[in-house]
């Protein structure tokens, strides 16, 4: 069964699941639908089509740094340099049930100068087509167990995240021989990820 955490908890991943070395961590969300001629449509139009999120890694050292742009996987670098991080490919829309985005993580393999994996989602081209987290519903991320297909976290995203273009979802981070989930959820307005990754730059 997992675990729901709120925001700021945080929550032994490896040490509480033994033999735990690669996972499958989906983020999903959902575009609120606003074709009815109400606020959001009437300001921004339809946010149903074209609200492309993306998921993304940033590989930070113990100084909370990035040693370098292989170390961001996102839709336009999908492979960790030695391969402990993969994501599997860019969902356009948000449409449909279930994860929107998987990232792949070898917890095994993650270079031993890499002691925090920070999970983000940015809105594709947001200020272009101005778009931001409030018009965004059902937000999550969930750690699963490939091998068993167990879920074992689960954080639901549910602060008011309107006019935000940018959410710090989660970390991963070292403790020990072990590794640590951390429940996140701050909004930002960084307007890119390359935005984001300057600022750990």
């Amino acid at each position: 069964m997992a675990i729901n955490l709120q925001k700021g908890q945080r929550i032994d991943l490896t040490k509480s699941n033994p033999g735990l070395s690669k996972i499958m961590v989906g983020l999903g969300w959902d575009p609120i639908q606003s074709g009815g001629g109400g606020f959001f449509s009437s300001l921004f139009g339809s946010t149903q089509a074209n609200f492309d999120c993306d998921a993304s890694v940033i590989m930070l050292d113990a100084n909370d740094r990035l040693q370098s742009n292989r170390d961001v996987i996102y839709f336009g670098n999908l492979k960790s340099t030695n391969g402990s991080v993969q994501h599997t490919g860019d969902n356009l829309t948000g449409d449909g049930d279930g994860d929107d985005e998987q990232i792949i993580v070898d917890l095994s393999r993650v270079p031993s100068d890499i002691q925090k994996l920070v999970f983000v989602v940015t809105i594709y081209d947001c200020v272009k087509r101005r778009q931001h987290f409030g018009m965004i519903r059902n937000a999550y991320i969930r750690v699963v167990n490939p091998t068993s297909n167990q879920e074992l976290v689960h954080y639901n995203l549910t602060d008011n995240y309107s006019g935000n273009t940018c959410l710090i979802v989660s970390e991963m981070y070292r403790n020990g021989t072990e590794w640590k989930f951390a429940a996140i959820g701050n909004g930002t307005n960084a307007a890119s990820l390359g935005e984001v990754v300057r600022s750990f730059s």
